[in-house]
């Protein structure tokens, strides 16, 4: 077994040549929010969910984008309402937010 159930990346990176990045649209302070209502929920620590900070994930043109393992399943996000969909029905109910996931 994994040391984490879920392990999820976000990208926060930040081109310092003005193209898209995942930093224009709030990656980190989305990541921050994730990140702190997961501590709330009590779903943290070994066995439960890690959060994290990820450089370039190479999907500019689809981002913002997170993606969780051990599934590999990678999603977009726009709002805090998005975070919490993936937060509450991907990593606490198991189940895949069809509408925010980005093709493998």
């Amino acid at each position: 077994m994994s040391y984490y159930k879920y392990h999820v990346f976000f990208c926060t990176n930040r081109r310092d040549d003005g193209s898209q990045c995942c930093a224009q649209c709030d990656a980190q302070g989305l990541r921050d929010h994730m990140k702190q209502r997961a501590k709330e929920l009590g779903i943290t620590g070994p066995g439960g969910v890690r959060i994290n900070t990820a450089g370039c994930l190479d999907r500019c043109p689809e981002g913002p984008v997170i993606v969780v393992y051990p599934e590999d399943t990678w999603y977009t996000y726009v709002d805090k309402e998005d975070v919490e969909a993936i937060l509450s029905e991907h990593l606490m109910g198991g189940r895949v937010v069809e509408r925010l996931r980005l093709p493998g």
